[in-house]
């Protein structure tokens, strides 16, 4: 199969996943889908993907960034953005550690992942802005840190945090990224 326009999506939505491929499939790109770390596991047997587009919150036991370090290790030149509707800067940081090269927010189209195929490399002169973490930007980052150290568990992280649970989901509902 053609590397060159073999694009991996591992994606536990499956309406999603179908409709994202076919997207990129009337782009000429040849579309493997996945759900979860095992399923990319068996892809990975027999495909070289050169693009692979990764949700980071899976159901199941594994998250996205462990699919992220899977298809780095597989292949450390392979373009990975990772998709997400609960966007952090930890989350983020990991997952470019971890051999992504781009990282969006959710709702993102076909335009905005293939454009972020073609930013795999850094840009030196975006621009900075002045503006100072709020607590609550804070308090976001540092509940989405633990939400991804602990596979996403609610009850695990609202533990960790020393939340109630409910509290934890309420804060969660409010701030969840579509």
């Amino acid at each position: 199969m053609e590397a060159e326009r073999l694009l991996l999506i591992v994606e536990d939505d499956a309406a999603f996943a179908r409709t994202l491929g076919r997207s990129f499939e009337r782009r000429g790109y040849t579309v493997l889908l996945a759900a979860n770390l095992d399923e990319l596991a068996l892809l990975l047997r027999d495909h070289s993907p050169r693009y692979a587009v990764v949700d980071l919150k899976l159901s199941g036991e594994a998250s996205g960034l462990a699919c992220v370090q899977t298809l780095n290790r597989h292949d450390p030149a392979m373009l990975i953005v990772v998709l997400t509707g609960f966007a952090s800067i930890a989350t983020a940081v990991e997952a470019i550690k971890l051999g992504a090269c781009h990282y969006l927010a959710k709702p993102s189209n076909t335009d905005d992942i293939e454009a972020a195929f073609g930013r795999a490399e850094g840009d030196a002169e975006v621009e900075l802005t002045n503006r100072s973490t709020s607590i609550k930007t804070l308090e976001w980052e540092r509940i989405h840190e633990t939400l991804a150290e602990t596979g996403f568990n609610i009850s695990e992280t609202a533990r960790r945090l020393g939340m109630h649970r409910r509290t934890l989901a309420r804060k969660l509902v409010k701030q969840q990224v579509k």
